[in-house]
């Protein structure tokens, strides 16, 4: 885990601090904001996305498809919805850089052989991103333009491979409809797909305990400063500073830590604006605990906690009739496991407890 000593406690003070203070937009400044959109959408694009979105049906020319993670952070007063993508290479169009001319004097074996020592490493695909956001609980509308401009390694290229990218965007509590196209540079090819989706209210939290959906950190680093528009990214998602790699299939291999990472909605803050949380964390097997960890206590809603995947064994060792007993760290054998998290405020006395479901292989 890169650079998670130094990146959390910073991030998380920030963000914690900004979700303190930020007021709410008023209904005056939301109407204002939806009139300043611009229309971003090319009329060919929108005309196939609005055919396609009553039946929820796809047009093919690039084929991708959501993947279904739901995964959001909060934002302020808003939710950071991140949306998780497939496509296959072939249908991306990668190629190699557009080389230079070669210079007329040579010989057509000297520029044969000046092409072969110059075959690029690199291969790239250029497309286009539209999105179009709709509330279907409310007014919100909002277009979106995204360039995609992807670079991979030329020698392990893979026709065939499926790559996962994502995008992300801040939005208010509410159900939505995302309607998207991926397009060729020229927009002859049109690829549609439509995701519905719903985020909670994270003020609506007042008798209970809520949680954004956990998931678990595979690789974790700092960028010198947050993204200021929406951007396509490969393998990885944004989040304020953080580049985030997340295990998307909750699979694990022997001596791997689960990076558990999630913010607790309806924890009530003291007078310093601070929380009083205590988590308890158990990896189970069906009804049997298999690691019982360390409870945990967070001043703060914002949770990333690495958790190794080590059990404790008793050994016993009889010599000379003498039985001495000592412990030893093990890696949890592969199976099907689950991560049991029960999270309780010590300041309301609200508890909530959850299940998630992991692989060791």
């Amino acid at each position: 885990m890169k650079n998670k000593t130094l990146v959390m406690p910073v991030l998380l003070l920030g963000l914690i601090a900004v979700l303190a203070t930020v007021p709410p937009l008023t209904a005056q400044e939301e109407q204002q904001a939806q009139q300043e959109q611009k229309v971003v959408i090319p009329d060919q694009v929108k005309t196939v996305l609005q055919q396609g979105a009553q039946a929820r049906q796809p047009r093919l020319d690039i084929p991708f498809t959501f993947l279904d993670k739901d995964l959001y952070l909060p934002a302020q007063m808003n939710l950071h919805k991140v949306f998780f993508f497939k496509v296959k290479n072939a249908d991306l169009g990668f190629a190699a850089p557009t080389q230079p001319a070669a210079k007329k004097e040579e010989t057509q074996e000297e520029q044969e052989v000046t092409s072969f020592e110059s075959k690029p490493a690199m291969l790239q695909a250029h497309n286009h991103v539209f999105l179009h956001y709709q509330q279907l609980d409310g007014n919100f509308s909002k277009e979106a333009y995204i360039p995609m401009s992807i670079q991979i390694d030329g020698g392990s290229y893979d026709a065939e491979k499926e790559e996962i990218y994502t995008t992300g965007y801040p939005l208010a509590p509410g159900r939505y409809l995302l309607s998207m196209a991926i397009t060729s540079p020229d927009l002859q090819k049109i690829g549609t797909q439509y995701y519905e989706f719903t985020l909670p209210n994270p003020m609506g939290f007042t008798e209970e305990l809520g949680t954004t959906p956990v998931f678990f950190i595979k690789n974790l680093n700092r960028m010198s400063a947050p993204e200021t528009r929406s951007e396509i990214h490969k393998g990885i998602f944004t989040y304020s500073v953080l580049q985030v790699e997340a295990s998307l299939d909750n699979v694990f291999t022997a001596g791997d830590n689960l990076d558990v990472f999630f913010y607790i909605f309806g924890a009530q803050p003291n007078e310093q604006s601070r929380n009083d949380i205590e988590v308890t964390y158990e990896v189970v097997q069906g009804e049997e605990t298999i690691i019982r960890y360390a409870e945990t206590n967070y001043d703060m809603a914002l949770v990333s906690q690495p958790l190794p995947l080590k059990k404790t064994v008793l050994i016993k060792t009889t010599k000379d009739g003498k039985t001495t007993e000592r412990q030893e760290q093990k890696d949890l054998e592969p199976g099907a496991y689950a991560l049991s998290i029960e999270v309780t405020d010590k300041l309301s006395g609200k508890s909530l407890k959850q299940l998630i479901n992991f692989e060791v292989r």
